[in-house]
């Protein structure tokens, strides 16, 4: 049983890395290790202006047109 559980464990990391959902809690712990004072935006926000980013740099190819 155990295994089973690590394995999911597993699974669930790799989905999360692999899609980038984990983005946001890796910038607010980077934000809280550089600054612990700074104000962290919220998911809402961090996605917006990261959206935003990649629609100005058309040489990432994350746009097909």
């Amino acid at each position: 049983m155990n295994t089973l559980r690590r394995a999911a464990r597993w699974m669930r990391w790799y989905t999360r890395e692999f899609t980038d959902e984990s983005a946001y809690e890796r910038y607010v712990a980077h934000l809280r290790n550089h600054d612990p004072h700074a104000a962290v935006p919220s998911r809402r926000e961090f996605e917006r202006k990261r959206t935003d980013a990649r629609e100005a740099d058309p040489t990432e190819g994350f746009r097909c047109c």
